[in-house]
């Protein structure tokens, strides 16, 4: 595990696998960290087919420094993720994310178009009610507290994708990076993050138009989500698949209801919701081999 200063914050980070293995950015959901169960099994597999996986804390999850600036969260993360990569001499990458993994690894592609060879992409949240789900999960009660309690009732703010108190506990510099961002600087930012999650015709997933999927050139691979997952709307999906060129959708390796059934094990403590993303690991290495990845799905074309 190492530490890497990028936008005046420190940046945990580690390698997994071989170290002439091809790069890929491993990216999960929430604001979990790197060691959230599940993500460094998937990291696992992946670095036995020969890739170098980099496992990082986003700014805002785990033991990174919090920030609090850009266009939204997923803009301050892939930003972020270009000085990271800067720094350690990293030109090209395969960017793999889950859930809100997915919507920073779109971000950083689109941000970063040069610097990705292969996009994957599972779990994709969108649509109203996960999008506004999304906005009571990070952003309304931090202005509600901020307004209520100033910035010493963030550093107290808990939440169910990792909250501000997590933060501060596995990093104790994040109270007083906290306390110099301020109430009404954090407040400004805030409002600014929430406009991603107010929900728009042409945004199929928060933060992101209709027209700058077009701008996606890589090979990109989609796996659908359950037909049940309220969270990750396989309409969604399916959307994304629509508007990028040349991308692949699907069939999930995991159970169909992979997602539900990981939030009851997380409910009673016998497992978590990240826990089947190790059976993607043989789909993604093949598809940054270029081979036949995972099969079509046809769920939603033809229902009759």
């Amino acid at each position: 595990m190492a530490e890497t200063e990028v936008n005046g914050g420190i940046v945990v980070h580690e390698f997994v696998g071989p170290e002439d293995g091809e790069v890929v950015v491993l990216t999960p959901g929430g604001r979990f960290s790197k060691d959230y169960p599940g993500v460094r099994e998937l990291a696992e597999g992946i670095a036995a087919g020969g890739r170098r996986v980099l496992l990082w804390d986003r700014p805002n999850c785990g033991r990174s420094d919090v920030q609090v600036f850009g266009q939204s969260e997923s803009h301050m993360r892939a930003q972020t993720l270009g000085g990271l990569l800067d720094a350690l001499g990293i030109d090209k990458v395969a960017k793999f994310g889950g859930s809100g993994g997915a919507r920073d690894s779109v971000i950083f592609a689109l941000l970063y178009p040069e610097r990705v060879t292969h996009l994957a992409l599972w779990n994709i949240v969108g649509g109203n009610f996960s999008t506004m789900s999304l906005a009571g999960v990070y952003i309304l009660n931090e202005l509600r507290t901020v307004r209520a309690k100033g910035i010493e009732g963030i550093l107290q703010l808990g939440g169910p994708a990792g909250g501000w108190s997590d933060m501060v506990a596995a990093n104790p510099r994040n109270a007083d990076r906290l306390r110099e961002i301020g109430a009404e600087q954090f407040e400004r930012v805030m409002n600014r993050w929430l406009d991603a999650f107010i929900p728009k015709p042409n945004e199929p997933i928060p933060g992101v138009a209709d027209y700058q999927f077009g701008e996606i050139g890589v090979p990109t691979l989609i796996i659908r989500p359950g037909i049940n997952d309220h969270d990750h709307p396989p309409t969604t999906s399916f959307r994304v698949h629509a508007l990028i060129k040349g991308s692949r959708l699907i069939e999930p390796p995991w159970p169909e209801d992979a997602w539900e059934r990981g939030g009851e094990a997380r409910e009673a403590g016998t497992g978590n919701i990240f826990d089947s993303w190790v059976l993607a690991a043989p789909t993604l290495v093949d598809f940054v081999d270029g081979k036949e990845a995972g099969t079509p799905t046809t769920v939603g074309w033809n229902q009759g």
